[in-house]
């Protein structure tokens, strides 16, 4: 393969005055190249010569040289060199609207030099469908059939002054030109000059992308086809020469990541590859990521900004959401290689810094290879594209229907964001695409085929600890964002990630904070208002009061009744057609929802909030109250399970028997009132009912007053227990010795409810201590590292 580059090299033309080189012994050698391998030497247009980058003009007068931008090959066509003869055939190309390529040679017996080239037009040939390469494997995407068995050519030979004769020239071609407005396309045409590179890396350097930076080229050369090459050649350009600059400082990476390990040994970094060889990609997490994982490792985004080529660093963090619905992070990697292998090892790196427990969900960018890597290591983990992302790209790839159609945008964004089920999103997806003739745009297809990674409406299910009310914040939302840029270098990394770190971390210590020490203001006398605001951290509370204020307008009507499961209608006033659906199972105390809320982000909803409240359940039953969402997410001690909850579980277990016996009562209402005779026999049955309970009751008493009486004289022997058992007392003794034990109950409530309250006041002190020992560490810290 030729090296793209423009060749130095100068020219003379003129009318053969020599022999052949005796070709009497000559090997033949066929050049089958493929579409990659077309010479890629294209001559420059400079002033009113034609030069190399070597700036060597030819011939010797500007004026001859004018005269060969017009020139077409002939037989006897003299050159100085092999290099000036290709050079020249390509610009000739150039001008006519063909790419071309080095397609056969012979070489010399006697010393194994070339004597003879053809240069062919890049359509010569057919591509061979049976090469060794492509039999054994299956090729995922394959390429455009380029070949035609044209036969337009350039053959040159070496003579005895050792300068290159036209021995053959074939002019027609047997397909279309390209128009000279699309030659810089064809790519032995395409080339980027030297100071078009330097002004592409000072453009990179700049946090600038290859879209923006062909932009300003254009406007540079005064267009396209002045530039010299394409958006996919700035974009291959930047990517490897970034790829070049990091390989270069990759090692004080590493000389970072050994002092991190040697000043703390749980500090953990693996490097693909060797250290002292050829690096691969290399990962790291602290312990602070480590243990966080531990508490808030259900949902996890993977941050691959860095590809989009703006970013010098191939910097990507894995991040989380902790309780106060802050970032945090869970490790970071640098990406030096990105096939699947790498990505693989790469995830199962982390997967065992993290303790080998996978997540439930992870979000990542739109790509093939991680997704494949995925599949691999986190086979049971949900993954998601990340949404924010697809919007992003969506307005590049449509800039077009964006300019044409201003409604277009916000079509898009109520098909995506607001249907409420698969088939409604289905039926709008198809009626935007007819509306705006987009049946048959490419990307469109692609994303769509991939719809149950992105679109909400087939995420919901799943937990992703998204708190937002539409599902609008699923953006990959960087853990770093204020610190790390598009022209952050590797000698500005460390300091800026540490910066980051501690930003973060004195945050997390100032919500700690506000939770313990701001009690938030409740807007309804609810009970349940009132044990979340003592279980939620402060953020979530206010997510949760959204949701029990929001009840407050819905109407939850029964629509079916299937024995212990019931379905509710939600829906506020008048709007019927907008109604969610919650399905309650009366002995469970569980409901779902139809807007899957609560499996999406773990707070409840305010549908199957409005069906608690008439339902008169209370409180929130602890299936609903996710430990990663309290206060107490990352406390290890548990004391909170039978004090706090005391009266939740009375009221939970009161509301259980009364909501079964009113599902009973209304299934036997409903029967009974089907006519005046079984209304009579139910009102008979009632009153027995009555009389039957109140029986019930009295009995419970005297059991309850037996049992006591049992367990206190068993120390006395059997048969004063008969005689306890068989003399039964008065009515009256009876009476006062019920009104007895309830007052040593109460008093004994009271001195559980003080002790209750001092612990819980120990505890609060306790922590309040700590959290204020923290921030006074986190402050020192930071002093310190103002005054170095």
């Amino acid at each position: 393969m030729m090296d793209n580059e423009v060749l130095d090299f100068d020219i003379g033309v003129g009318v053969s005055s020599g022999g052949d080189v005796d070709d009497d012994a000559i090997d033949i050698e066929h050049h089958a190249l493929d579409d990659d391998d077309m010479l890629d030497s294209p001559i420059m247009p400079c002033g009113n010569g034609l030069v190399g980058n070597s700036g060597n003009y030819f011939p010797n007068q500007e004026e001859e040289a004018c005269d060969l931008l017009d020139l077409e090959p002939y037989d006897g066509l003299e050159f100085e060199s092999e290099e000036a003869a290709k050079a020249f055939y390509n610009s000739y190309a150039r001008r006519i609207g063909f790419s071309t390529r080095v397609s056969s040679s012979r070489r010399s017996r006697r010393d194994g030099a070339i004597i003879q080239r053809q240069f062919v037009c890049a359509k010569e040939g057919f591509r061979n469908m049976n090469e060794k390469r492509t039999k054994d494997r299956e090729i995922k995407r394959p390429r455009t059939i380029t070949r035609v068995g044209c036969k337009a050519s350039l053959s040159v030979k070496m003579q005895d002054s050792g300068k290159w004769l036209v021995s053959g020239f074939v002019k027609d071609h047997n397909h279309e030109l390209v128009p000279p407005d699309q030659v810089h396309c064809l790519r032995s045409h395409r080339q980027i000059s030297g100071p078009a590179k330097t002004l592409i890396d000072t453009l990179q350097a700049a946090g600038m992308g290859p879209r923006r930076i062909m932009s300003a080229l254009i406007k540079e050369y005064g267009g396209i086809s002045k530039v010299g090459f394409t958006e996919v050649d700035c974009r291959n350009y930047m990517r490897n020469n970034r790829q070049k600059s990091i390989e270069g400082e990759i090692q004080l990476l590493l000389d970072y990541l050994r002092q991190m390990n040697a000043d703390n040994p749980n500090f953990f970094y693996s490097v693909q590859g060797s250290e002292d060889q050829s690096v691969g990609n290399v990962f790291w997490a602290d312990p602070k990521a480590i243990m966080d994982f531990t508490h808030f490792g259900d949902t996890v985004t993977f941050d691959t900004t860095y590809r989009s080529n703006r970013y010098r660093l191939p910097f990507a963090p894995f991040t989380g959401v902790n309780h106060h619905g802050q970032p945090i992070l869970f490790g970071c990697a640098f990406i030096i290689n990105e096939t699947e292998a790498s990505f693989v090892w790469l995830f199962n790196t982390w997967l065992a810094a993290m303790s080998a427990h996978p997540p439930v969900s992870i979000t990542t960018d739109h790509d093939a290879v991680i997704r494949a890597a995925i599949m691999h290591v986190f086979p049971g983990a949900r993954h998601r594209f990340c949404k924010w992302h697809i919007l992003k790209k969506c307005q590049e790839k449509l800039s077009h229907v964006f300019l044409k159609h201003p409604s277009f945008e916000s079509d898009f964004h109520k098909c995506v964001n607001l249907t409420e089920s698969v088939e409604d999103f289905e039926t709008c997806w198809f009626s935007l695409l007819d509306k705006y003739e987009l049946r048959d745009h490419e990307w469109l297809q692609a994303i769509y085929s991939d719809r149950r990674q992105w679109v909400p409406v087939y995420l919901r299910d799943t937990f992703f600890a998204d708190m937002s009310l539409t599902h609008r914040s699923d953006s990959i939302n960087s853990y770093f964002d204020g610190y790390i840029n598009a022209s952050t270098n590797l000698s500005q990394f460390f300091k800026l990630y540490e910066k980051a770190l501690e930003s973060r971390l004195e945050k997390e210590v100032k919500a700690d904070y506000d939770t313990m020490n701001s009690p938030p203001v409740l807007k309804t006398p609810s009970p349940m208002e009132k044990q979340a605001s003592e279980l939620y951290t402060r953020k979530l509370f206010m997510r949760f009061q959204e949701e029990l204020v929001g009840t407050l307008t819905f109407m939850a009507s029964k629509a079916d009744d299937d024995g212990d499961l019931v379905t509710y209608q939600v829906a506020k006033y008048g709007e019927a057609h907008k109604a969610h659906f919650v399905k309650f199972n009366v002995l469970e105390m569980r409901a779902n929802c139809s807007c899957q809320m609560f499996e999406f982000s773990g707070i409840i909803c305010r549908h199957i909030l409005a069906v608690f409240r008439v339902t008169n359940l209370l409180t929130l039953p602890p299936y609903y109250i996710l430990k990663r969402w309290t206060r107490n997410a990352k406390s290890r001690v548990i004391f909170d399970d039978y004090n706090l909850h005391a009266y939740a579980n009375y009221l939970e277990s009161h509301t259980v028997r009364y909501n079964t016996l009113r599902h009973k009562a209304s299934n036997f209402v409903q029967e009974a009132g089907k006519s005046l005779y079984t209304c009579d026999v139910a009102v008979v049955a009632l009153q027995e009912a009555a009389k039957t309970v109140s029986l019930a009751m009295n009995k419970e008493v005297r059991r309850t007053m037996a049992n006591r009486h049992f367990k206190a004289s068993s120390g006395t022997g059997g048969k004063h227990q008969q005689e306890v058992l068989a003399q039964p007392e008065p009515e009256d003794e009876m009476d006062k010795k019920i009104n007895q034990l309830r007052n040593e109950l109460e008093l004994a409530n009271r001195k559980c409810e003080a002790y209750r309250t001092n612990l819980l006041s120990v505890l609060k002190e306790m922590e309040d201590q700590k959290l204020q020992v923290s921030i006074k560490v986190q402050n020192i810290k930071i002093s310190l590292k103002d005054n170095l």
